[in-house]
């Protein structure tokens, strides 16, 4: 796996399974600087996809190292945490990311999440205000807003037969071509942006034993629900960043969305030509947006 400079790996044990994060403990991030429990705690939570990680996130959090505690975990189901082989439901998430956060943060934190994960993290944070900060979210999604329902596509109708389903996976999904494709067409406005490092962290993530387990029900749509019933209920400061090429979760979802509490969700930013994954395909105008929505949302 990949694993930036003077980040160390820890695990804690959710109800779920053992999860892995990497924090800033390592040099030079310990060398010169207060210690880490007198910081303020970010936290960067990856979206889901076939082979996702903390990976994701990994172009971003080191850049605020020396100023925050970093934390940023492989969630249940992905990249090096626990991959229980079972189908996945929403609830395991909403448990894992509560648990996850109770047992690493002795103060409110800072989230910053993306895709479906954000959405999800919207609910933890609407049940558990007390966890939280701020938000600062990428194209946060249920993937059923507002009433669509995406689970009727022929490809997830596909992988909802037995056996078939890990054979398209191992086969389609967790290979090189297939990682790249997956890239290329659902996660980047621009292809040529995906490169090889890139293609090389999700394909190792996704063929870790059991990977298909979590990464199969997403796809179904086991894990997709409608943020909109949910989103007025949101008090956490909240900034929204959206790709104006997102993939199946388009602008105009996220400006409904954020149109729907603007009490919670101050700030809606949306990036051209950029896909799903800002903070991937842009990674230095991604780190300018936190910069300058943290001290915001304050």
């Amino acid at each position: 796996m990949f694993q930036p400079l003077g980040f160390e790996q820890r695990s804690i044990i959710t109800s779920l399974g053992r999860m892995t994060y990497f924090t800033n403990e390592g040099s030079p991030w310990q060398n010169h600087n207060s210690a880490s429990a007198d910081k303020d705690t970010l936290v960067f939570l990856h979206g889901f996809g076939g082979g996702s990680s903390a990976y994701e996130w990994s172009k971003i959090y080191p850049a605020f190292a020396a100023e925050y505690r970093i934390i940023a975990p492989d969630l249940i189901g992905w990249g090096r945490s626990e991959h229980p082989a079972r189908n996945y439901r929403i609830e395991d998430y909403l448990t894992s990311i509560r648990e996850f956060l109770q047992q690493t943060c002795n103060q409110s934190v800072i989230v910053i999440a993306s895709s479906l994960t954000a959405a999800l993290t919207i609910r933890v944070a609407i049940a558990h205000p007390e966890l939280f900060k701020s938000l600062i979210l990428t194209a946060p999604a249920g993937l059923s807003d507002f009433g669509e329902d995406n689970s009727n596509n022929f490809f997830a109708q596909l992988i909802s037969i037995p056996i078939l389903d890990r054979l398209v996976y191992s086969t389609g999904i967790a290979t090189k071509e297939g990682i790249r494709s997956f890239l290329e067409q659902r996660q980047f406005a621009q292809p040529s942006r995906v490169y090889e490092e890139i293609v090389n962290a999700y394909l190792e993530s996704a063929q870790q034993p059991n990977a298909e387990y979590a990464a199969l029900s997403f796809v179904r749509g086991d894990l997709s629900f409608d943020l909109s019933l949910y989103i007025q209920q949101l008090t956490t400061p909240t900034a929204i960043i959206w790709g104006q090429k997102s993939q199946l979760t388009g602008p105009e979802i996220g400006r409904r969305l954020a149109q729907m509490n603007p009490q919670a969700i101050r700030i809606f930013q949306l990036l051209d030509d950029v896909g799903l994954t800002p903070q991937l395909e842009q990674p230095a105008v991604t780190i300018g947006l936190i910069r300058q929505f943290l001290p915001l949302l304050s």
